[in-house]
């Protein structure tokens, strides 16, 4: 299977007509079309369902386009590795969820840059799931997670920031006039929580034995997302306390409050590039000298 037939795949599917594609790809419209149709063959399935107007994934087609599209990202990211010489240059591919320490890691990011100004990052925005999972297939160097982690699967590095759960509300609602809020307060209005079952359970935890009472209306992973909902069902959002403003919403500390950390991960065991070795070196550097200074 060629990389590039893969990419021409990857072309069509994107742009659903097999001319404009062609053009994209500065090849003729039969030789793609010869090229589609040897692929088929080759895997023995229907890739794309076809039309006079218009050219769609099939079912297979789109199981094969999540794997077309990991290959051809590892495939560059070789390439990227190997020609990397004595002067640091190349690409890092990173994922990081919503966190106060994903201010601190583009610090990191930003020194690096300043002594090797050749090297370009690729940043991954998601939670912590969808990151370990790209990590274990490779299309990720490295990731920003919420703790706690495997530390049978990943090498990791603290970051000296704390996370702090909040309650975020409508600024209308009783629950904004409060200093903060116990699991009492809440109990009587609609919540929402992150999709994550370790998480889900710290927060139950907190609850007591108030957890069975809650009114759970809807999980979610992104935080814009989530307080959209909170603002049409005047409830309670679980999320982390960010630098950030929801219009109409405000964050209410929790008591006893839930505190977290994160850190920076990457596959034990796996062979890193020069490149991410050098920028986990130049991390650990940067977070000694950062706590060095604080004392």
């Amino acid at each position: 299977m060629d990389i590039r037939v893969l990419q021409y795949f990857l072309a069509v599917a994107r742009e659903e007509n097999i001319t404009k594609a062609a053009q994209l790809l500065h090849i003729t419209q039969p030789t793609l079309s010869r090229q589609l149709m040897g692929l088929e063959q080759e895997l023995g399935v229907k890739l794309f369902s076809r039309s006079s107007h218009s050219i769609t994934l099939t079912e297979e087609g789109m199981l094969f386009r999540r794997r077309a599209e990991e290959i051809v990202t590892l495939s560059e990211m070789t390439k990227r590795e190997l020609k990397q010489e004595a002067m640091l240059t190349g690409e890092i591919s990173i994922g990081s969820g919503e966190y106060h320490g994903s201010c601190y890691l583009s610090g990191i990011l930003a020194a690096f840059r300043a002594e090797h100004p050749n090297v370009t990052y690729s940043i991954y925005s998601g939670n912590s799931d969808n990151i370990k999972e790209r990590i274990e297939r490779g299309t990720l160097d490295i990731g920003l997670l919420l703790e706690p982690v495997e530390i049978s699967k990943y090498d990791f590095l603290h970051f000296p920031v704390p996370e702090t759960w909040n309650a975020l509300v409508r600024s209308d609602s009783p629950l904004a006039q409060k200093p903060y809020l116990t699991p009492q307060d809440i109990v009587p209005y609609p919540v929402v929580f992150s999709r994550r079952d370790q998480i889900r359970s710290e927060i139950a935890n907190w609850f007591g034995d108030s957890a069975d009472r809650l009114n759970i209306i809807a999980h979610g992973n992104l935080q814009y997302n989530m307080a959209s909902v909170i603002r049409r069902e005047n409830g309670v959002l679980f999320t982390l306390k960010l630098d950030l403003q929801h219009n109409g919403l405000k964050f209410v500390p929790l008591q006893p409050p839930i505190r977290a950390a994160t850190v920076l991960v990457w596959k034990k065991n796996r062979v890193l590039s020069p490149l991410t070795n050098a920028f986990l070196d130049f991390a650990k550097k940067y977070i000694s000298g950062m706590e060095k200074d604080k004392k």
